[in-house]
């Protein structure tokens, strides 16, 4: 018994040495009013996509990993705004993941019947420019690159958010 109490209490010891935030730390994320930060990632489709590719576009970036529970839940409502906005060369939608491989990426969409482009990103080095912790993270930036809207996982957003806040910036 002496033993199984000294497992649990490492045990937990371990667990509360995990935690990188101080109390009333907080996260940091790029928020409505920021330029959006210098990036670059390539796209499923061989494209690239950086800030520069964005300027003159609303873009909607959403930062996700499949295992996430929240990004399930979020990330058919970006497809249904993807698939009204497609063909609207004003709008730039993509879905870049947070630390995980692009073989894990294509087997979830394709379960799950997803067409958005997406760029797999294998570790945290271009999540860390727009935030410490947290997805999934949806930011609406307007024609001049500056985020106009950000959505957390608490709530996530609903397509109405997502369609407001585009059609707002995009004048459709």
């Amino acid at each position: 018994m002496r033993l199984l109490v000294t497992v649990v209490l490492v045990f937990l010891i371990g667990c509360v040495s995990c935690i990188r935030e101080e109390v009333g730390e907080h996260i940091q994320y790029i928020q409505p009013g920021d330029a959006l930060p210098e990036f670059m990632v390539e796209m499923n489709d061989g494209t690239i996509l950086d800030r520069d590719s964005l300027r003159g576009k609303v873009s909607v970036l959403v930062f996700f990993h499949t295992s996430c529970s929240d990004c399930q839940r979020e990330l058919p409502v970006v497809q249904q705004l993807y698939e009204v906005y497609a063909g609207n060369p004003r709008v730039r939608i993509a879905c870049i993941s947070r630390e995980e491989p692009e073989k894990e990426i294509l087997a979830y969409w394709k379960s799950n019947a997803l067409t958005l482009p997406y760029s797999a990103q294998s570790d945290r080095k271009v999540y860390s420019l727009f935030s410490e912790e947290g997805v999934p993270l949806v930011y609406v930036s307007d024609t001049a690159c500056n985020v106009r809207y950000l959505f957390t996982d608490n709530p996530i957003a609903s397509f109405e958010d997502l369609y407001q806040a585009v059609s707002s910036l995009s004048g459709d």
